[in-house]
């Protein structure tokens, strides 16, 4: 997938798996965004899947705490 389709799937999961606001869900990672938590998925196109995305949505909500 690109890496805006996979940025799609990392805040679709926040929102489904989680129950946060599709607002929050987007902010969450835009926020990782802007720290650049993304930027090896940009270069390596094997880490934009959907195992992988899973694992993200999941990191990005649990340090959002």
């Amino acid at each position: 997938m690109t890496y805006e389709e996979y940025l799609d799937e990392v805040t679709t999961l926040i929102f489904e798996k989680y129950g946060v606001s599709e607002k929050e869900a987007v902010r969450l990672v835009m926020a990782a965004q802007d720290r650049e938590f993304f930027v090896p998925h940009d270069q390596d196109a094997k880490l934009r899947n959907v195992d992988q995305a899973h694992k993200d949505a999941k990191a990005l909500y649990e340090a959002r705490n």
